[in-house]
């Protein structure tokens, strides 16, 4: 990762982002420099062991605990579920199968067809 910003460069919180990982989980060679537009499509062409093994075990940030669920962000923070979890972390709550869970999964079901809805409202007739 690149020490000194250029205009092409991002913070690591950025490329995190960009890679659906948890930025604390990373390596601090990762959370201290920059890092290019170059060096993030390497990571996700080729991404290294750690970035690997992150993906696979997590922890994960909520955006993605949140789509392993079928839930809204704003679903898991109702729940109580603020932290990052890890994939056996994810597991569990899916073996367990909460009632929050049930009902997070409906209100995200209603929200897509409202969404579905809307979109074939906007669509031209014939």
């Amino acid at each position: 990762m690149t020490a000194r910003k250029t205009s092409q460069d991002m913070k690591p919180a950025t490329a995190a982002k960009k890679l659906d990982i948890y930025l604390p989980a990373t390596p601090a060679e990762f959370q201290d420099g920059f890092i290019s537009r170059e060096e993030l499509t390497e990571l996700q062409n080729n991404p290294p062991e750690w970035l690997q093994e992150l993906r696979q075990h997590g922890p994960h940030p909520r955006s993605v605990v949140a789509a392993r669920l079928g839930v809204s962000i704003s679903g898991l923070a109702r729940a109580g579920v603020t932290d990052a979890l890890t994939t056996d972390d994810i597991d569990a709550i899916r073996d367990e199968h909460p009632d929050w869970l049930e009902h997070e999964r409906g209100i995200q079901a209603d929200v897509r067809a409202e969404a579905a809805r809307l979109k074939d409202e906007k669509k031209p007739r014939r």
